[in-house]
């Protein structure tokens, strides 16, 4: 039975992600792409841009000039303070960063290579940080010059599949005009396919989806997320997609003491402090929490907090009088403990 202290949704942390949707008038840019006729200022004379001088086969490359030219370490110093753990999936991050910056320098001697696929699959239950990912990694291929635009596009199933013929294909094609130049992340990607339901428009939408994944590979990245055994049924039901995904990361659940940290960051952003009592009764929350249906990793934490300061306002509205600055910024363990998560056992 769903644990009526935390229903599953939650509202965006200010700067935090933890896997909760961006918004999306901010992922996406807010700037529409160049037209064609403006970045080719040379289509009426015929003639095609320069390109750069080559480097002499002697020459050397400085990759840490580089690294920080493109501002890399920023974009991973920037995850490392939203993301607690997560150390696989960051390293994959930076193995992939570290990828494209020697594809580059390697161009500069005329080294020649296939572009890097950049496709993505992230599976992982909600609230492991897979969205906040997702953003990042936009962020970092503009940088390193293999996003145009670098901004986010969010979508689930209801974005690209229509409810009769014909509206399929207009939803998807609009969807992916607008991610073009950054990355397009589809959640729960597994529920594009229901072949339970012989008029599900789903498949058309995959069919556009795969075409556009093959042929503008270097004008858009593709991730889907979704929970790994469904991702893997979906793929062996989708060979096609499956072959184009480059790379696979695993989001773990979070641990008790991740968590915690996690809880720790939220309310240093949000100025508030736990009790010096505190913490043990919220680690015997999330440890109760745990075990419940639905547990959302970060966005549970993320609910438990915000719980914690409607109580927190309550107590202090119904003592009435005078308030002082650490009152209103300190929880207390009677802000947890009214929790109905404490009404049960923890199995």
């Amino acid at each position: 039975m769903t644990s009526k202290d935390d229903p599953g949704g939650a509202p965006k942390a200010k700067r935090m992600g933890f896997g909760a949707p961006p918004d999306r008038a901010k992922s996406e840019s807010e700037s529409e792409p160049t037209s064609e006729a403006d970045t080719d200022s040379d289509s009426d004379s015929g003639q095609a841009e320069p390109k750069p001088d080559l480097l002499a086969d002697d020459a050397t490359i400085d990759l840490t000039q580089e690294r920080e030219k493109a501002g890399v370490d920023e974009v991973l110093a920037e995850l490392d303070r939203e993301l607690i753990g997560l150390v696989a999936v960051k390293q994959r991050i930076s193995e992939i960063a570290a990828l494209l910056l020697v594809d580059k320098a390697r161009r500069r001697f005329g080294l020649e290579s296939e572009r890097p696929n950049l496709h993505m699959s992230f599976t992982g239950s909600p609230g492991t940080g897979k969205t906040t990912v997702a953003l990042r990694m936009a962020a970092l291929l503009h940088r390193l010059g293999y996003l145009r635009r670098g901004h986010l596009v969010s979508v689930t199933r209801d974005d690209l599949v229509g409810q009769y013929v014909g509206h399929t294909a207009p939803k998807t094609k609009d969807v992916v005009k607008r991610a073009m130049g950054g990355l397009l992340f589809i959640d729960e990607a597994y529920y594009l396919y229901r072949p339970e339901n012989e008029r599900d428009y789903g498949q058309e939408s995959i069919e556009i989806l795969l075409q556009t994944m093959e042929n503008d590979r270097d004008d858009l990245v593709v991730v889907l997320a979704g929970y790994a055994e469904r991702m893997d049924v979906f793929f062996k039901s989708n060979p096609g997609m499956s072959s184009r995904i480059g790379h696979h990361l695993d989001f773990p659940e979070y641990e008790v003491d991740e968590l915690v940290g996690i809880a720790g960051l939220l309310l240093d952003e949000q100025n508030y402090r736990l009790a010096e009592d505190v913490e043990p009764v919220l680690r015997d929350y999330l440890t109760r929490r745990r075990e419940q249906p639905r547990f959302a990793n970060a966005r549970s934490v993320r609910n438990a907090l915000e719980r914690a300061r409607l109580r927190q306002a309550r107590r202090l509205v119904d003592r009435a009088g005078e308030v002082s600055k650490d009152d209103l910024v300190t929880l207390i363990s009677e802000d947890f403990l009214g929790s109905r998560v404490f009404e049960e056992s923890p199995n």
